[in-house]
């Protein structure tokens, strides 16, 4: 291997990078690659979800200081270096019918425009790999639909000198993988829920699966799977680093540790565009790239 491995991770929201792939990237930098994290907004419409912080004035006046800080916690443990695109978190639309969008934030951006920030981070980083969301956001945020968005059009801008010019955007580079995160996917849920109910433990998946049924959820492709039980205990540290977004004694953290590991030992991923040749399903994210890197 004669270059570097460098990995950029495109989330919406502080916290996303912690519940999405955050073991893969800690095996990753353990593996010495050089990781990113691009966070799009600020968070700074996000609920506070941690009943124990609820209340609190000074967080809910602060909160995209507080959501700031919390990142900066998350990021050392993860040992990922981190930037922030600058848009303003839209919130998450409640109600019937839904209100409109907020004006001025992420998800009322021009893709192409917005994108064009995210060109200049691929060009200047030159990750050979990127992760993002698939065209559902994972869930329908406006924002992680917005981070799909202007993904996948800085996938085929960062390489077009054209459109994304080199004297405002940097040196073309040509990403060589896309991938979506699948982790909240049926097979895992379903592997938990029954390995729990067969050691007579108390399950936290039986609505999760109910209501997928209700909806005719439907199961993505999934075609990378890539080991990383060794760091799962770092992903939930860095989880509990987000204070504001997440209850350590909540339902997230239900699953023993010992029984995660067994059951469903990877994080798993949706290959969306490749340029080099590999073959499925894999279990590294950098397959096609290592020999030719």
């Amino acid at each position: 291997m004669t270059e570097q491995l460098r990995l950029m991770a495109v989330h919406a929201h502080p916290d996303d990078e912690s519940s999405k792939g955050a073991a893969t990237m800690a095996k990753y930098v353990s593996e010495g690659v050089d990781v990113l994290v691009v966070t799009c907004t600020g968070g700074e419409r996000g609920s506070i979800l941690n009943p124990k912080l609820q209340g609190d004035r000074y967080v809910e006046e602060n909160i995209h200081e507080v959501r700031r800080k919390e990142m900066d916690e998350a990021r050392e443990i993860l040992g990922v270096s981190q930037e922030w695109l600058g848009f303003v978190d839209s919130g998450l639309p409640e109600g019937d019918p839904l209100p409109p969008l907020p004006e001025g934030c992420f998800a009322l951006e021009d893709v192409d425009k917005a994108a064009g920030r995210l060109v200049r981070s691929i060009r200047a980083f030159r990750p050979q790999v990127v992760t993002t969301y698939d065209e559902n956001g994972g869930y329908p945020h406006p924002d992680h639909i917005m981070t799909h968005k202007i993904t996948m059009v800085a996938f085929e801008g960062a390489a077009d000198p054209e459109k994304y010019p080199e004297s405002e955007f940097g040196p073309v580079w040509q990403v060589a993988k896309v991938y979506y995160n699948q982790g909240f996917n049926r097979a895992r849920t379903e592997a938990l829920h029954e390995g729990l109910v067969a050691r007579g433990l108390d399950s936290p998946y039986g609505e999760w699966l109910k209501r997928w049924d209700e909806s005719e959820h439907v199961e993505r492709n999934l075609t990378t799977h890539v080991p990383c039980a060794d760091f799962f205990e770092i992903r939930d540290k860095a989880l509990i680093a987000h204070r504001t977004q997440i209850d350590p004694d909540g339902g997230w953290f239900k699953v023993p540790m010992d029984v995660q590991k067994e059951l469903w030992p990877t994080e798993d991923y949706e290959l969306a565009k490749t340029v080099v040749p590999t073959s499925l399903p894999e279990d590294d994210l950098f397959a096609g790239i290592r020999d030719n890197a």
